[in-house]
């Protein structure tokens, strides 16, 4: 593919457009003094800079190719030797830039770039499947050694046998989640157990989840327009007045319905601020319940129920193969993958991953 649609060019050039007022914009003064928005635009300026510099060189090829098209037609035939060779090296080039553009406009994963949690258990399959465990933490710890990262245990139950019931890391280093995010799921192992006296080959399975670590979710900005308060007299037991005046404060935050009210205080403006800390609190606390419940869902939605038929990939051991059953990848490298050299699969996972991303690109253009 050596060309790009008319659609696809409208939008380039609007995002050229976009790219000379950012760049104006990161010049004035106003801009440069507000250090958050600087450094927003110049993310904006850097995303746009990428993809504007492909353009204006598919845009320069073409002319380059419109020259050399009109050479051949030229009744000289050493010029037209020369514009052949140069006619076909410029396609090969357009053929990549095009590529390059494409891949250049797929959204990128704000998650990408995170540390992640990385949950390993045993399903269905006993100890077998607790040694498994075992296996694949060991698997991922080697692959993580390879690129320099470093692992803390978070969480670990040992198996009576050996093995893992269970175990949690969390993992550090660059772009992690971005080379990890696509082993969620259910990991099944064919293989000959070492107390099977007869040979036979059995099935086990282990879950993994990845999860990207989330923010820390900062000091609540709390607008006052979005804030209810109401006054009232302190009362004691019994219901009687302590205080004559309304020295009491409830809080009320509207968009969550949270609330919070202080009366310890004789002063109305000791109780108001005891009031809006308590109110922060609550919803600081009500933020982070949010933030662990959907923590928690995605976790189930990536494991799965543990079950041998739910499998994202199989571990043959008699025929030293693994596959990845999502695009269909078959490797008679199981040793090599158990010793930590997921390379090879992580970087087909990926290459599917963006194939179907630029799918979607293409038809949300040509809408």
């Amino acid at each position: 593919m050596t060309d790009i649609s008319e659609s696809l060019q409208i939008k380039l050039q609007s995002m050229q457009e976009r790219q000379l007022e950012v760049s104006n914009m990161l010049s004035d003064s106003s801009v440069i003094s507000n250090n958050s928005r600087f450094q927003e635009l110049s993310k904006e300026y850097a995303r746009l800079n990428r993809v504007v510099s492909l353009y204006e060189d598919y845009c320069s090829n073409n002319d380059s190719l419109a020259e050399a098209k009109s050479l051949l037609e030229d009744g000289d035939e050493g010029l037209q030797d020369l514009a052949t060779e140069e006619i076909a090296e410029l396609t090969r080039d357009q053929g990549d830039v095009v590529m390059a553009i494409h891949t250049a406009l797929i959204p990128e994963d704000p998650d990408d770039h995170r540390n992640i949690y990385l949950e390993i258990r045993a399903g269905t399959g006993g100890d077998e499947a607790a040694l498994f465990a075992g296996d694949l933490y060991r698997m991922y710890a080697k692959f993580v050694e390879n690129k320099n990262w470093s692992v803390e245990v978070v969480s670990l139950q040992d198996a009576d046998h050996g093995g893992f019931k269970e175990v949690i890391v969390k993992v550090i280093g660059q772009d992690v989640y971005s080379q990890l995010k696509f082993e969620s799921g259910g990991h099944r192992v064919q293989r000959v157990p070492d107390t099977e006296s007869q040979g036979r080959v059995h099935t086990s399975a282990c879950t993994v989840a990845v999860m990207p670590e989330v923010d820390e979710i900062a000091n609540i900005e709390i607008s006052p327009a979005d804030l209810k308060v109401d006054t009232y007299r302190a009362s004691g037991a019994g219901g009687q007045h302590v205080n004559t005046t309304d020295s009491a404060v409830r809080i009320t935050h509207i968009p969550t319905g949270v609330v919070s009210e202080c009366q310890d205080e004789r002063s109305q403006h000791k109780n108001r601020a005891k009031a809006m800390s308590l109110l922060h609190a609550k919803i600081l606390s009500k933020e982070r319940e949010a933030q662990q419940k959907q923590q928690s869902q995605t976790r189930r939605s990536l494991v799965g129920s543990g079950d041998r038929s739910e499998r994202i990939r199989t571990y043959n051991f008699p025929q030293g193969r693994i596959t990845d059953h999502r695009i269909n990848l078959t490797l008679y490298k199981l040793n090599e993958a158990m010793e930590g050299d997921l390379t090879e699969i992580i970087s087909s996972l990926q290459q599917e991953h963006q194939a179907d991303l630029l799918t979607q690109m293409n038809d949300e253009v040509e809408k």
